[in-house]
């Protein structure tokens, strides 16, 4: 059994910025010729989250607009009032979608969906450089 684990940079726009790091994800499990496993992908931080869409235009509009009505960007949040940062929904947004996302890999390809791909989201209130962990374990 082999552990591996990379990161991802890039930077964001933040305000909901949805990028596709799947390319990303997929090219590491090729260069290091991992077989079968399972890869975890993780966001240190509490500002941004992890999951799957399908990555295309209506959906990169549907998702934001969805989250906008759960945790609205107008709102005084508590986290607001203690910390001054305007950044509550980012936080509640973050915490609903979660930091992380496992994908089980087979003959060296990830088993995604057809039209699943892996998605960073960034909440803040502000672009951001991002690091995004890929933890490999497998043969």
């Amino acid at each position: 059994m082999t552990i591996i684990t990379e990161y991802i940079h890039f930077n964001t726009k933040g305000f909901t910025d949805i990028i596709d790091i799947t390319p990303e994800v997929k090219s590491l499990l090729n260069k290091h010729r991992l077989k079968d496993g399972q890869v975890t992908v993780f966001v240190g931080g509490s500002t941004g989250g992890i999951t799957t869409i399908e990555y295309e235009s209506g959906l990169l509009k549907d998702l934001p607009e969805a989250l906008e009505k759960i945790a609205p960007t107008g709102k005084t949040y508590h986290h607001d009032r203690t910390w001054g940062d305007g950044n509550g929904y980012a936080h509640v947004r973050s915490a609903l979608v979660g930091p992380s996302l496992t994908i089980p890999f087979a003959g060296g390809n990830l088993l995604l969906g057809t039209w699943q791909q892996i998605v960073f989201l960034d909440f803040d209130n502000r672009p951001r450089s991002r690091d995004v962990i890929a933890q490999f374990i497998g043969e």
